[in-house]
């Protein structure tokens, strides 16, 4: 019979230890604040910190673990500066992008600032701040994004939409989508999977929304975490759609003998749980998640 206390403590402790501390959350804040107005400088002939921006990513989607990892936005761009681009005879996204990592090399010009596909990323030692340089549509909350590909081209993205999309899963899942998600990015990080957060995001909803799981809670943690890397490798060369553009994401099959192994090893730990072998339990969740939860609780 399964020892509810320690099934319980243990995945408590576990998404406790992957919250960042206030002193990364301080940081964090203030490099984007430090960025936000460094391009307020450039474009706007100002220095607010917050202005013609905004979070995207885990920031805006509160989905965001320890270690630190990047720091998205978008920094919407005056209107004069994409008519200006217009005069470009080649590749004017390119060109656009080039302009910002320019302003942002100018400003910091210690830290590596490189180009990245849409996104311009300011590396620091804590922590990299990805800019998406966009502009604003008629569209409510619809932006243009560069795309430097085959000569060039303007992308529509929703990016709040996203986060509105995972906020109401996260609201009819009992709070239950947030935390699955940030034990996935943990998942990720130690073994390396090869498949995008935003991908994760986007299962872990598919898969809550359809589980028997879906109303409990820490109790329930270990079956979650099992049947959802089942029904993942369900979803090997399949796809996803995109909240706001419904634009489809290929999910591809590289990160499948992770999830397999990943499988394996959670219907291991399940059944020693059940068991009520804490200890072995506990050193199959580490094979899977690592450190941060508990072996012993």
């Amino acid at each position: 019979m399964t020892d509810s206390a320690h099934v319980t403590n243990r995945f408590e402790r576990f998404v406790a230890n992957l919250e960042l501390t206030s002193a990364q959350i301080v940081d964090g804040q203030t490099k984007y604040a430090g960025v936000v107005s460094c391009l307020n400088a450039a474009y706007y002939g100002h220095g607010s910190k917050h202005l013609n921006s905004f979070l995207i990513g885990s920031w805006a989607k509160d989905t965001k673990i320890r270690p630190p990892r990047d720091v998205d936005l978008y920094f919407v761009l005056p209107a004069a500066v994409y008519h200006r681009h217009e005069g470009y005879v080649i590749n004017k996204q390119s060109a656009l992008l080039q302009e910002v990592k320019a302003r942002l090399i100018k400003a910091y010009p210690t830290s590596a600032i490189k180009g990245n596909g849409p996104v311009v990323v300011a590396g620091f030692a804590t922590y990299n701040v990805e800019v998406v340089p966009a502009f604003a549509l008629v569209e409510e909350r619809a932006y243009w994004v560069c795309d430097a590909r085959n000569g060039g081209s303007y992308k529509v993205t929703k990016p709040l939409h996203e986060v509105d999309a995972l906020e109401d899963a996260d609201l009819r899942n009992a709070g239950n989508v947030r935390r699955l998600i940030r034990m996935l990015k943990a998942w990720q990080a130690w073994c390396s999977v090869p498949l995008k957060s935003f991908y994760l995001e986007l299962l872990a909803v598919e898969f809550l929304d359809k589980s028997q799981w879906r109303p409990n809670g820490y109790l329930y943690y270990h079956l979650i975490c099992r049947d959802f890397f089942k029904f993942l490798i369900t979803k090997a060369d399949s796809f996803v759609f995109v909240p706001g553009t419904y634009d489809i994401v290929w999910l591809e099959s590289a990160w499948l003998p992770r999830a397999q192994s990943a499988y394996g090893r959670a219907a291991k730990a399940c059944n020693l749980e059940h068991g009520n072998f804490m200890l072995e339990a506990g050193d199959e969740w580490q094979r899977i998640f690592g450190m941060d939860i508990p072996r012993s609780v």
